[in-house]
């Protein structure tokens, strides 16, 4: 495997603060070329450089033709889904979005956590795409790929200005996300609700502050995020809590915990997926887990591919979502036990696509 600058560790092994990932390597995937830093000079560039500075978060410019992305995936419950952003700050170590930074030459580790993209014509583009003759109604998902209230949209408030756009059409949307920023939102999303146009779901890992801050550095705080479920409870909004993924042997001894946390903070339903390791995100978990886990690595490693056909990541339709073998079966038992025992439902929430009017529609003057 090729790198480019290996990312400056603390002295105790662990990766700087703040970050994730733990290593930064260059894409294979697209043949692009190596880069390695060698040279005598190495051995004194503390020395000479001094302390390697703090990795800053820059973010980009991206003006896309369309903003509303479409699959056809049998095994995804959404047709539709915007990204206001690429790239996550959040830094969650097992995200398995990591590797679409691959696709600009961009390495699927630090580099997805620090140079991100913003698309600021973003609200302008679904105006224009809602507005486009025969188009079809049908919920937008936000957060599918990147959190939409990822530390950058406080300043850029794109996703604001996208369910501005979704509000004032009385459009459908799904939102994901482990920021308790959402409840920025609730002036429209309240309303939204009301109507039967707005879900939100809320993904909760683990209950331990310390742990989230190992895989997911700088997302909310559990508690916080149990909060904001409190909050948009208790403003109308149906609010799911996910618990995705689960990681064996890291976070899945919380699965009751996690979802008797939910329930008493208000949420309607749980979905849980276990962990996903596709592409670049396999040796990215690799390297995080023999960092912060070595005691556990191997097992770890290897209840995952048994649950993955003996590989690190099943990408087949179906599949992917569902792990198989005694322990994946026995993690899935848990969960329903615990959701039944509390009352939550498993079912995502049917918006009404009924209501629909496109931008500017003339009927709105009446």
């Amino acid at each position: 495997m090729c790198w480019i600058m290996p990312f400056p560790r603390s002295r105790d092994g662990l990766a700087a603060t703040g970050r994730g990932a733990t290593a930064n390597a260059v894409p294979q995937r697209f043949g692009l070329a190596a880069r390695d830093a060698d040279g005598d000079w190495l051995d004194d560039a503390a020395v000479v450089d001094g302390a390697p500075q703090p990795l800053r978060t820059s973010v980009g410019i991206e003006r896309p033709r369309t903003i509303i992305t479409r699959n056809q995936s049998p095994d995804v419950p959404f047709d539709r889904s915007i990204n206001a952003y690429r790239g996550c700050e959040h830094g969650c170590v097992y995200c398995f979005a990591r590797p679409t930074h691959a696709f600009h030459d961009l390495s699927p580790g630090l580099d997805f956590e620090s140079r991100l993209f913003a698309k600021p014509d973003a609200p302008a583009l679904l105006r224009a795409e809602l507005g486009k003759r025969g188009y079809q109604c049908q919920p937008i998902a936000l957060g599918t790929n990147t959190d939409p209230y990822q530390p950058i949209e406080r300043d850029w408030r794109i996703t604001r200005a996208v369910l501005e756009v979704l509000a004032e059409c009385q459009h459908p949307v799904t939102i994901t996300t482990k920021s308790d920023r959402v409840c920025r939102d609730l002036d429209l999303l309240a309303p939204m609700a009301a109507r039967g146009l707005a879900a939100v779901m809320i993904s909760v890992t683990t209950l331990d502050a310390r742990l989230a801050r190992r895989m997911e550095p700088r997302a909310a705080t559990p508690t916080r995020r149990l909060a904001a479920i409190k909050a948009l409870s208790a403003a109308g909004v149906p609010v799911w809590i996910s618990l995705s993924p689960m990681i064996p042997a890291i976070n899945d001894h919380e699965i009751e915990a996690i979802v008797a946390a939910g329930a008493a903070a208000g949420a309607r339903g749980a979905y849980s997926i276990p962990v996903r390791l596709p592409h670049e995100v396999a040796p990215l978990f690799r390297d995080w887990l023999s960092t912060h886990f070595p005691d556990r690595a191997a097992r770890v490693m290897h209840h995952i591919t048994t649950m993955r056909g003996g590989k690190d990541n099943d990408p087949r339709f179906f599949a992917r979502f569902q792990a198989q073998g005694p322990y994946a079966a026995l993690m899935r038992q848990r969960f329903v036990k615990a959701c039944t025992a509390h009352g939550l439902s498993r079912e995502r929430l049917a918006l009404d696509c009924t209501q629909f009017r496109p931008p500017g529609d003339q009927l709105d003057l009446f």
